[in-house]
């Protein structure tokens, strides 16, 4: 599966530069080195609207959101350091393809939910990043999409004589803008999957065991377990809910022969090595709880729930997710990331710009090598293990 859809993004990536090399001038595309560029001067309009709704709570808003956006650049600098100690083991660091399963990748991401996550992400940082241009009087060159071998992307370009001229508040305002927005989102649908999981779903429903949502490629499972089995116990201990379940999981061992009890019957699984820790044993399988209707509800809510709840449910959790991590992983202190820009911004109150040229390039250097280091070598190893 997961092979399938390396070579669908593959076939689409020939696919989109050939026809962009093609027909570039009838479709407007501009190619800058690894990006395709469509620019246009539309939704400026709609942009000024919301600019000029509420100028003040904007900046209160930005205001609030510029020391928040150095948290998070600070926990992620601490992060990533850290994760130099797990650099040739566990990456922390990959791309994360919608639709594609890897071994050893730390999360799967639904295709249409990756999708959905990933245009919120777009459509709100560069919004952010529109609103407050206008909001401190910075004119809007223009607003496209970009598209950086496959992966999409969109941007809003303020005018740079306008951006130099505006003050260094103003200025840190706006290369903020698009990370606090982002962050906000997250904090919305997270607030918003809790009240509908702990308030809505949780009272009617009982967990009775655990269903296999995904089974990895090239992992033990593969071949012998399927999604939609719902495990009962693993080697005898039960596996009722979550907590019994990864007691159950983490008691086996490396090349151990384990009894899984499903719905659908008996399976036996030789557990393997994990792909990111070689003192851990591995099944290679994704799940969650198995919902059953209490008694005493009307058994439409079930279909209500499988049909609507949970699917959004899932679609609020994927934009919290990509959001939040997508929003802070730009704030990282290296350019062009508007990190990087918040930084430079930061240090020219008190130091000249040579110095933040340097700091900021070092800086960069650092930042940019662990990060292509780690997205090329856990990518690469997760290939290499199908």
């Amino acid at each position: 599966m997961a092979n399938e859809a390396l070579w669908y993004y593959a076939i689409g990536f020939i696919i989109l530069w050939i026809v962009a090399i093609l027909f570039r001038k009838q479709l407007k595309i501009d190619i800058e080195g690894p990006f395709l560029l469509r620019r246009t001067t539309r939704l400026r309009g709609l942009i000024d609207r919301i600019a000029q709704s509420n100028p003040r709570f904007w900046r209160y808003f930005l205001n609030v959101g510029i020391p928040v956006s150095f948290f998070f650049m600070a926990l992620m600098v601490i992060t990533l350091v850290y994760s130099l100690g797990t650099l040739l083991e566990a990456p922390q660091v990959q791309v994360v393809l919608p639709g594609v399963d890897l071994p050893g990748q730390a999360i799967y991401v639904p295709f249409l939910y990756g999708i959905i996550g990933l245009f919120t992400v777009l459509v709100v940082h560069e919004f952010g990043h529109g609103i407050i241009s206008r909001v401190e009087g910075i004119r809007i060159k223009s607003i496209g999409l970009a598209l950086f071998a496959v992966i999409p992307g969109a941007f809003v370009e303020p005018d740079e004589e306008d951006t130099k001229k505006a003050s260094k508040k103003s200025r840190l305002r706006l290369y903020a803008a698009g990370s606090v927005f982002n962050l906000t989102l997250a904090a919305i649908a997270l607030i918003l999957l809790n009240l509908i999981s702990l308030f809505v779903i949780a009272p009617a429903f009982q967990v009775e065991g655990m269903e296999i949502t995904r089974v990895l490629p090239s992992s033990p499972a593969e071949g012998v377990l399927t999604t939609g089995m719902v495990i009962q116990s693993i080697n005898g201990m039960s596996t009722s809910d979550t907590n019994n379940y990864i007691k159950a999981l983490n008691s086996t061992h490396i090349g151990e022969k384990v009894t899984f009890v499903t719905n659908k019957g008996v399976y036996i699984v030789k557990s393997g090595v994990h792909p990111n820790n070689n003192t851990k044993s591995y099944i290679g399988i994704g799940t969650e709880p198995n919902l059953v209707l209490k008694s005493g509800y009307p058994p439409y809510f079930e279909t209500l729930t499988d049909w609507l709840l949970n699917p959004l449910v899932d679609i609020l959790y994927w934009i919290f997710l990509l959001n939040f991590a997508i929003g802070t992983i730009n704030l990282l202190p290296a350019r062009p990331l508007d990190g990087g820009l918040l930084l430079s911004e930061l240090l020219d109150y008190k130091l000249s710009t040579k110095t933040v040229n340097s700091i900021t390039n070092l800086l960069s250097i650092f930042l940019w090598t662990i990060l292509i280091v780690s997205v090329v070598y856990g990518t690469g190893r997760g290939i290499a293990l199908l």
